[in-house]
This record gives structure tokens, C-alpha cells and sequence, in this order.
């Protein structure tokens, strides 16, 4: 089947999905109203100015003008000079082939770039050496807000183009660690020497695999442009304000997500076709005849079977072909995936059977991360294999299916207790919290108090206020459930208090009660 692009535009909502076979490889979803506008996605530059200077964390919070303050960590905010770069980068040669890794690191196609901005020019700088409060800075987002935390930033400037990414402060040339042709890698690092000049950064991305230098030159230029345009607006700026303002939605998902190879460009709406053809007309206008309106009675993600896939990946549990399962669990801290055989039994040995699941569990896995942009640190508990070949197995065939995955991955090898420990790159929140909210009923927890447990804590409470009150008739109110589970005679406590306490007591059930409220009303005569 064809790989496609497919746009979707509900009122306020975009929805962009890249499939391949019936699989979604990308799936990135935006809304917006009049209040949130102007909210910060990553790329947008900000002329922000310093809060608050926290030695003891080694951050500081920026006020850009938005609802939350930006956060901003030691490393992303030392701009080193040209000479400490150097010495950085000559440093990193020297000693990159003697360093021991962890884990298999799987990078992104930023891989590069991201390596560059995290460098520790200087270990020894202090954040409050160079930073104070009230100071005005330029910064870009570096990761979206999530959940409660705000947006990140850097004062490390990229702009990222079709083919090329600009540095303007860091002095580096790079090319995407997902190009692997040795050859292919040198003639870009060539074209792109030529082009820069001393003291900025270049990198060619993914998509830039046998461009010309025409064409990276182009894009060099219209970035520099770009920048130009900002160092202008920043002269005559008063912080906070925005500098600039990365591209639409739909155009980010254009230059960032579509590879060369997409046969199509699907979108339910004129507007999305609009801005479709003026991204590719602009970058690559030999895909021109591959846009396409799309108008079916059907809604275009349940057309092309996305919508499935979304609801599969709001769900807990996740069934496999075979029978068996993946439980995903997401908390604060980390991600936890459990493989379980299920319903399958296999035909052969139990061996057999715990290897056949597990190298399908990886498959789905992978799949699953990528489409619920899971991030952070991840622990996989696949089913124990007692053959070392087969661990071996298992982790080549994970290492292989998270080649897919644009996220920069480490992962480190199957422990003894048949565990993985793995971290993906995060820069924007996850789709169960993009699309959910917590459940209102159970707070978040998903859990509530059995009737019983609520039934022993009413009748707790109650002991003591019958010990206090002088009241002669007590009443309590809960919910339909609690009240029955009181008064029912199995459980027999009612007569047994009223007796004790030579007291009259009331059971009200009411409807509008939760599961875990109760009220214990004894007035005093």
C-alpha cells in the first residue's frame, strides 16, 4: 500500500496522520480557540525576561508573555564563545570514540542537533555568573508545556528549514545521523562547509539526501533571512513579546513528518489543501500532483481507518493477533508495558510460545510509543525467556523496529528479570493527555472505594459522633449502594448501634452522592 499524508479539519481541530499499510507512522494532533492562539509550540522565538534566577536547581524562569513561565535549565542558557566551542568540540572528537555507552542509542533525525545544544560548554559556570533578574534574553521553545510543568526553552537558536537546520549561535556542521551512507554524508558536510560562515551552525536533515547545493543553499538563505527578521523586530522590542512565530500546524507537519516517498496528500478541507499547496509549491514543487481533496461521504480518518487506531491507543490493554497482550500503563514518573500471552496457547513448546509473543509484543510496542508519543523513561516487562538467544532475539528485533521511530531512543539490554529500560525523547505532551482528562468520578486514580470499605468508615465515623452527640435520632446520608449495603440484614449493624447506643438512626440514600460521600447529621436538642 502507499504511503499518505492525511489532513483533518474538525472547526478548530487539525489532525495529521502519515500511513503506511493500514500503520500509522506519525500522527500529530492541534486545536485551538481566540484564548490560546498565540500558545507556544516549539520553534517560537520569545524576547523573555528573567524572573527568577534559582541557584540551587541551576534554572531560571522566563516570563515570554504567556500563562506559565518558561523554564530554563544552566545548560541551555550558557551561550559559549567561539573559542569554548571549539575547545568543546575538539574535546568531543578526542574522546567520543572511548566512551562507553549505556544502551543502544537509536537518534532522531535531530540527533545531531540535539547533541550539540546539551554539550556542556562550561561545567564550571554557575547560572546566577550570567544571569540575573530582570535581564532580557532571546529564547526559543524547546519543549511545549506539559501536563502542569511550562514550556522549556533555550537560548540556543535553531531554525529549522526543509532540508537544513540554522544555527546563528552555535558554530557546528552536521548531517542527520539517519542518513548512513558514508559517502552521501561527506559530500553534505562539504556543501554545507562551503556554504556557512565562522561562528554559525548547519545541519542537513533527513529529507536533504541527495540534494544539490543549490537547493540546501536556498534554504540556507531563506533561514538566514528568517533570523535577520528577528534580530530587527528585536531592537525595537520590549520583553515579553514574540519574536517569531514557527509555521502553521499543517505546514510544520509538512516539513517535519513527510519524507520524499509519500505517493499522496490527502485534506477534507479547502483551507488545508490552501496550505498544502503553498508548502509545496514553495519546497518541493514536483509533489504538486500528489495533493488531493478528499470528499467521500465517510469522515477521512474512519475512511483510511485512523480512527480505530486513536481509540487502540487510548486504551489500556492493546490485544495481539495471536492472542495475547500489552497493558500500558502512563504515570508522572515513567511508562510501564506488560506482555502477556492471553488467550494464546501456541502449538509447540511453552518456549516457542513465550518467544513468538514477545517478538509480536515488540512489533505492536514500538507502534503503540510512537502513536501515543510516550516519553521519558519506559519500562518494558516482556514475558521470561530462559534462552539467551532468545533474549538476544527480542532485543534486536526492539532495536530494529525502533528505527521507525523519529524520537531520539536509548535502550538498554533485557535484564535477568526479563525487563527493559528505555528512554524516548519527549518535546510535546502524550495523546492520552492531549485527548482525556482525568475521570471526574475517581479523580485520576481509576479506582473508587468498594461499597463495603465506604459501609466500615461510615460506621466508624458514626461510633464516634454517637459518643459525642446527645442527639436521639441520627441521620446519614449516602449513596444508593452504601445505604443499601447499611441496612442490609447480612450486614446487621443499624439495630446493633441503635441498641448500643440506645439511639434512632436514619439511613437516606441519595443519588447525587459519590460512591465515597457520606454525611453523618445529628442535631443537638
Amino acid at each position: 500500500m502507499a504511503k499518505e499524508l492525511v489532513v483533518n479539519q474538525t472547526h478548530s481541530e487539525s489532525r495529521i496522520a502519515l500511513i503506511e499499510n493500514g500503520e500509522i507512522l506519525d500522527f500529530l494532533i492541534e486545536r485551538h480557540s481566540p484564548k490560546n492562539e498565540s500558545a507556544p509550540i516549539v520553534g517560537n522565538i520569545y524576547l523573555g525576561r528573567v524572573l527568577r534566577v534559582l541557584p540551587g536547581m541551576q534554572s531560571a524562569f522566563i516570563d515570554i508573555g504567556q500563562e506559565r513561565a518558561a523554564f530554563l535549565y544552566v545548560d541551555d542558557a550558557y551561550l559559549p564563545t567561539l573559542e569554548e566551542q571549539r575547545e568543546m568540540q575538539s574535546r568531543i572528537e578526542t574522546t567520543e570514540a572511548n566512551t562507553k555507552r549505556l544502551g543502544e542509542v537509536i537518534p532522531d533525525e535531530f540527533s545531531t542537533l540535539t547533541e550539540t545544544v546539551d554539550m556542556k560548554f562550561r561545567p564550571d559556570v554557575k547560572i546566577q555568573d550570567f544571569l540575573k533578574e530582570g535581564d532580557e534574553i532571546v529564547v526559543q521553545i524547546a519543549k511545549e508545556p506539559i501536563s502542569t510543568k511550562g514550556p522549556r526553552v533555550t537560548r540556543h537558536i535553531t531554525l529549522a528549514g526543509r532540508h537544513i537546520v540554522y544555527m546563528p549561535f552555535i558554530e557546528h556542521t552536521g548531517v542527520s545521523r539517519r542518513i548512513e551512507s558514508e559517502e552521501e554524508r561527506k559530500r553534505l558536510k562539504d556543501i554545507l562547509d562551503s556554504i556557512r560562515p565562522e561562528g554559525v551552525g548547519v545541519i542537513a536533515r533527513t529529507v536533504a539526501e541527495g540534494q544539490s547545493y543549490k537547493v540546501l543553499k536556498n534554504d540556507y538563505n531563506n533561514l538566514v533571512k528568517i533570523w535577520k527578521d528577528v534580530q530587527k523586530k528585536m531592537e525595537k522590542a520590549k520583553a515579553p513579546i514574540e519574536l517569531h512565530q514557527d509555521l502553521s500546524f499543517i505546514q510544520r507537519a509538512l516539513r517535519d513528518i513527510m519524507d520524499e516517498d509519500v505517493d499522496n496528500l490527502i485534506a477534507d478541507s479547502k483551507s488545508s489543501v490552501k496550505q498544502i499547496e503553498k508548502f509545496i509549491q514553495r519546497f518541493i514543487p514536483h509533489h504538486k500532483a500528489k495533493i488531493k481533496f478528499y470528499d467521500g461521504e465517510l469522515p477521512i480518518f474512519e475512511h483510511y481507518g485512523i480512527d480505530i487506531e486513536i481509540e487502540r491507543a487510548l486504551s489500556n490493554q492493546v490485544f495481539l493477533k495471536s492472542g495475547g497482550s500489552i497493558n500500558i500503563d502512563q504515570t508522572e514518573a515513567l511508562v510501564s508495558i506488560d506482555v502477556n500471552t492471553g488467550k494464546f496457547v501456541g502449538k509447540k513448546t511453552l518456549e516457542e510460545t513465550i518467544l513468538k509473543t514477545n517478538l509480536e509484543a515488540v512489533k505492536e510496542i514500538v507502534y503503540q510509543l510512537r502513536l501515543r508519543n510516550c516519553g521519558g523513561i519506559i519500562i518494558i516487562d516482556f514475558i521470561d525467556m530462559e534462552k539467551e538467544e532468545h533474549r538476544t532475539q527480542v532485543y534486536t528485533s526492539l532495536l530494529e523496529a525502533l528505527k521507525k521511530d523519529r524520537s531520539k531512543t536509548n535502550v538498554l539490554p533485557i535484564s535477568g528479570l526479563g525487563l527493559v529500560e528505555m528512554t524516548r525523547k519527549r518535546t510535546r505532551d502524550t495523546l492520552i493527555r492531549t485527548m482525556c482528562e482525568p475521570c471526574p468520578y475517581c479523580e485520576g486514580v481509576g479506582r473508587v472505594k468498594s461499597v463495603e470499605t465506604v459501609s466500615f468508615e461510615v460506621i466508624r465515623e458514626l461510633q464516634k459522633v454517637m459518643k459525642r452527640s446527645s442527639a436521639g435520632k441520627i441521620t446519614i446520608f449516602a449513596h444508593p449502594e452504601v445505604c443499601a449495603k447499611l441496612s442490609s440484614e447480612d450486614f446487621g449493624i443499624i439495630e446493633v448501634l441503635e441498641e448500643t447506643h440506645n439511639k434512632t438512626l436514619l439511613v437516606r440514600a441519595d443519588n447525587n452522592y459519590h460512591a465515597e460521600q457520606y454525611e453523618i447529621y445529628a442535631p443537638e436538642t
